[in-house]
């Protein structure tokens, strides 16, 4: 039998990804919802935000606070899903943090994914089986680009999620890297996208390092390239500073969701003000 999160059970990731706004006065055919999605990076079992991956060895790290509080304030702000990453789990070998799921998962109704130090299938079971809706693979994705189809096969694409990490090499070129954004692995960002969802990856994360902790704006032109290249939900992340540019990169950038970490955490901006801009700028949203 096929093991899937209590809320994919319950039917909630179709109900957020895939249902269209319900609007009786328009006449066009509904538009889905973007999704808008805080992520939560955990290191040593705390939220911590640095300036850029790869820098936790360094100390250079703020601690943010609790994940699970911090899931709970996005759950009441009207977060539509949440991102846990464990960013030391690749570096470092330490496991992902089971306790920090199962009691999100028994506070909060979003659903959950989970990434960082998920090698195997037993890893995605440990997961789902602790209350995550979804797993995230990055770095054992590129190592064994097969663990994609096992997951998708016996859990669903619906639960595999591929995360990529990107770094803009050379004019029109984008190369993968992995264990953090510390190792380059020569292949092309579009290209890694493509393979990963013909092996049955249900959603891509697409991570801009040169953007990541900048809040300087996302990365467009490679995010609009990976979105139209392939025909899954690619979700946004690296670079959120603004309102604008949450904006620009679901409008121009054609991502389906953005993930945004240091301006949700520091309080600049709510889930709900992302929600309201985005929704006077006529863009889909669930208020």
């Amino acid at each position: 039998m096929s093991l899937i999160g209590p809320k994919l059970r319950n039917g909630l990731i179709e109900q957020f990804n895939d249902s269209p706004i319900n609007d009786s006065t328009s006449s066009p055919p509904p538009m889905l919802a973007k999704r808008v999605i805080p992520c939560l990076d955990v290191h040593d079992g705390k939220v911590t935000r640095g300036v850029q991956f790869g820098r936790a060895e360094a100390g250079e790290l703020r601690n943010v606070g609790d994940p699970v509080e911090l899931a709970m304030r996005y759950n009441e702000q009207g977060a539509d899903e949440m991102v846990f990453f464990d960013i030391t789990a690749s570096a470092h070998g330490r496991a992902t943090m089971v306790n920090v799921i199962e009691r999100t998962a028994s506070e909060c109704f979003m659903p959950l994914t989970v990434g960082g130090g998920i090698r195997a299938v037993e890893d995605m079971s440990v997961m789902l089986k602790a209350g995550a809706d979804k797993v995230s693979i990055n770095s054992s994705a590129l190592a064994t680009p097969d663990l994609i189809r096992q997951g998708a096969e016996k859990f669903g694409s619906q639960c595999i999620v591929v995360s990529i990490d990107c770094k803009k090499t050379g004019p029109e070129k984008w190369e993968v890297f992995s264990h953090g954004g510390r190792k380059p692995t020569g292949l092309d960002a579009i290209e890694w996208a493509r393979k990963a969802v013909s092996l049955g990856a249900g959603e891509i994360v697409l991570n801009s390092i040169d953007a990541d902790g900048t809040k300087a704006g996302f990365d467009l032109v490679i995010t609009r390239r990976v979105s139209e290249s392939v025909g899954v939900p690619v979700v946004a992340s690296g670079g959120a500073g603004n309102l604008q540019h949450m904006a620009e990169v679901l409008e121009a950038g054609k991502a389906d969701a953005v993930l945004a970490a240091s301006i949700f955490h520091f309080g600049e901006y709510t889930v709900g003000d992302v929600k309201r801009y985005l929704a006077e700028r006529k863009i889909p949203v669930r208020l």
